[in-house]
């Protein structure tokens, strides 16, 4: 308890540690999702399917820490700590809120990964600050933080559902035919991260909001 994510790896001497940031400026990448494998690619798990894929490119592995699987990767000069929570969706603000404080990491550098019905599939959305939009993640990150100035990247995954089966249709899997598009989304999806990370959410959306 206590120790730093980076002393704690070097106690446990992980081989090949890809933990190498050194200085710069840090951000928090947060992917929304649900641990399990029942919850497994399904439409509320997009935020720890873009992470997996980020770690995946950069040659990085997740750990099991505290409250969250997290990792960390450079770019251009900057550290990327990326953390999936453990705590399941409804509880997401306690693992963001520790690993800020763990990492003294302000809220402006800070970026949610999160579904959205109210979003076509293949739409993906940076904004600067926002409500929750009844998303049961984000309202307890509203919750912890005491508010809703943080960025968060919200990929479209629709709302072809009939009334009364929200909860059924995000805890599901994509369609068939939105499968194909996945892996281009999930890499424009991390475009959109780098992106935030060296130009700041106000060009990142010029740039890529549609």
């Amino acid at each position: 308890m206590g120790l730093k994510p980076i002393a704690i790896l070097n106690k446990l001497q992980i081989k090949n540690s890809p933990f190498r940031g050194l200085g710069g400026m840090k951000y928090l990448i947060v992917g929304l999702g649900n641990i399990g494998p029942e919850y497994a690619d399904t439409r509320h798990n997009i935020g720890f399917m873009i992470l997996d894929e980020l770690a995946k490119q950069e040659s990085a592995q997740f750990f099991n820490m505290r409250l969250a699987y997290y990792t960390e990767v450079n770019y251009k000069a900057r550290t990327l700590h990326l953390i999936k929570p453990t705590t399941y969706m409804n509880l997401s603000g306690k693992a963001l809120n520790h690993w800020m404080k763990e990492l003294k990491i302000p809220v402006e550098n800070v970026l949610v990964l999160v579904d959205d019905i109210a979003l076509p599939f293949g739409t993906l959305r940076l904004k600067p600050k926002g409500s929750a939009a009844g998303h049961n993640g984000l309202k307890h990150i509203e919750a912890t933080l005491g508010h809703n100035d943080y960025a968060r990247l919200r990929f479209g995954v629709s709302d072809n559902f009939p009334k009364g089966r929200q909860v059924d249709y995000v805890l599901d899997g994509f369609d068939k035919d939105e499968l194909p598009e996945l892996p281009a989304l999930i890499d424009r999806s991390i475009e959109i991260i780098k992106s935030f990370v060296t130009i700041g959410a106000e060009l990142t959306m010029t740039k890529y909001n549609r």
